[in-house]
């Protein structure tokens, strides 16, 4: 079973790094490489099953990411500490710095554009016409990596439960869409690790979870966290219910 993804669902490897930061709530010049280049890596393991076309360029970032931790911890005789990770580092958080810059300016131009479309609305004989094509891509990015976390800390609990086996799983990825959108639908707000049982095959796990992301391109569903770290809960994108008593539509393989 081949999975591509689109890479406009996933920003690329700065994204991801801004992303960590963030969420560590540290200045980007203070980047705590350690534990960073962990989480990177971490993130990478999800991303390359899911194939996603750049994902050469994760695992570019990720290099560079454990090559500073690895000379911090383990400095050549001949060479000082300070002297051998400071190079690195310091370009690693000037493109940060300047990816950054570019981002905070785009996501200010949309928010003016949107501002703009409010005060000077268009006309009807105006308006472009209409594809009967999928939306745009609506998962934020805040929101994609967070699924993406999370799913993370499903394949490591996976792999301390049991060594990695190889289950094939041909369950094609509309049949994962079809059972994922009705039980939001019919539920109205389900728990996304309530769909991922670390016995399942990897296979499945990814599908199911290409399913979610596909179900949030399409329109159809809605993420919300309350807080980091939090439970991250599906909704349908028309309305919003109170989540039912937990059922798992996804029996693990025995």
């Amino acid at each position: 079973m081949e999975f591509k993804v689109a890479t406009d669902v996933f920003s690329g490897p700065m994204d991801l790094l801004l992303y960590l930061v963030k969420k560590h709530e540290v200045d980007v010049t203070q980047v705590p490489i350690a534990r960073i280049a962990e989480e990177f890596v971490a993130y990478l393991d999800v991303l390359e099953d899911l194939a996603i076309d750049q994902v050469g360029e994760f695992v570019e970032l990720a290099s560079v990411l454990l090559e500073i931790k690895a000379r911090a911890l383990v400095p050549r005789p001949e060479e000082q500490p300070q002297e051998t990770v400071e190079p690195v580092r310091e370009d690693l958080v000037r493109r940060l710095l300047e990816y950054k810059q570019y981002r905070d300016a785009a996501v200010m131009l949309e928010d003016r554009a949107r501002q703009w479309e409010l005060r000077f609305p268009r006309l009807v004989s105006d308006e472009p016409a209409r594809s009967a094509g999928p939306v745009e891509v609506t998962i934020g990015d805040v929101q994609v990596w967070d699924l993406v976390g999370a799913m993370a800390r499903v394949l490591r609990k996976r792999e301390r439960r049991k060594p990695r086996q190889i289950i094939q799983d041909d369950t094609p990825i509309e049949v994962h869409i079809e059972r994922v959108d009705a039980l939001v639908h019919d539920r109205g707000r389900v728990a996304f690790s309530e769909l991922l049982d670390p016995d399942m095959p990897r296979s499945r796990l990814m599908g199911i979870f290409l399913a979610v992301l596909e179900l949030t391109r399409r329109g159809r569903l809605s993420t919300r966290q309350d807080r980091l770290f939090d439970e991250i809960w599906l909704e349908p994108r028309e309305t919003a219910a109170a989540p039912a008593a937990p059922v798992n539509p996804f029996p693990a393989t025995p």
